[in-house]
């Protein structure tokens, strides 16, 4: 058996085949582990959604940003966008099935030393204590008040941790932390809005994964988000987000050896707009 993780997907699912074909995945025997954001931007949400639910226990995806974007929008808590592709999805007979499915994906997964998560973990959190406050969004996401939830989980305030944070305030850092953050001020604030390359980083701005004594270092995490960071492999890090949707590549890491697999993706197989 190979664990596979890949890369943010993001509608782009013709790219996906030639990877599985790359890697020569068997669902009988390999596990495939998506970092979030199957869909949104590329042309072919409805196919990746429905492949990764058909994979059942051969497969764990995490709640990207892009994710609970289009959960939002179906339930009417977020308008859609101009440059959104998920018409197909919401127009599927099996829409209400495939995302009452994607509402039930966690927002980490932790296995054999591995952390894997859409775009971080607070520099302040150890891996038990975000698995936990995962678990607390996980809960309302599932439960029958989710829709509260959706309707107040956008915004960038609070912009750090507290432990006295509670209600929907606490939720949001938590969404926040683990769906959109790529970098912290020298208080450690979380700067949502940063989307470009570390090396374009204010002084005073740091990569979240970069600050000093991060306590989640002690598991290798796996994540995507960052399009701009591309491919990060480390002892402690492996950042998968090679912008597929944005005509470069979808990129998987085999666990066990951490061979990396690569496809190209042409710019045509992204829907414009």
């Amino acid at each position: 058996m190979a664990v596979y993780a890949v890369g943010d997907l993001q509608g782009c699912f013709a790219p996906l085949e030639r990877l599985l074909a790359k890697i020569r995945f068997d669902a009988r025997r390999d596990r495939l582990w998506f970092v979030g954001d199957l869909v949104n931007r590329g042309p072919e949400s409805l196919e990746c959604l429905r492949f990764v639910r058909s994979l059942g226990d051969s497969a764990i995806t995490v709640l990207g940003n892009h994710d609970l974007h289009l959960i939002c929008v179906a339930e009417g808590a977020e308008r859609s966008k101009h440059r959104d592709t998920l018409g197909d999805v919401l127009a599927a007979p099996d829409c209400e099935e495939l995302l009452s499915w994607l509402r039930h994906r966690p927002l980490m997964h932790v296995e054999s030393g591995h952390v894997l998560v859409h775009a971080a973990i607070l520099p302040a959190w150890t891996v038990k204590k975000a698995r936990s406050l995962a678990a607390e969004v996980e809960t309302a996401l599932r439960g029958p008040r989710y829709r509260r939830l959706l309707e107040r989980m956008y915004g960038d305030e609070p912009n750090r941790w507290r432990e006295s944070l509670r209600g929907t305030d606490r939720l949001r850092v938590v969404i926040n932390a683990l769906t959109r953050l790529r970098v912290c001020d020298d208080e450690g604030a979380m700067v949502l809005s940063y989307k470009g390359e570390p090396g374009e980083v204010r002084d005073r701005w740091t990569p979240w994964f970069d600050v000093p004594g991060r306590r989640n270092g002690d598991h290798v995490v796996i994540c995507g988000h960052w399009s701009a960071l591309g491919l990060k492999v480390r002892d402690d890090l492996l950042a998968l987000d090679s912008g597929c949707v944005w005509g470069r590549s979808l990129t998987a890491i085999r666990l066990e050896d951490r061979a990396v697999f690569e496809v190209r993706c042409p710019e045509k197989e992204v829907r414009a707009g």
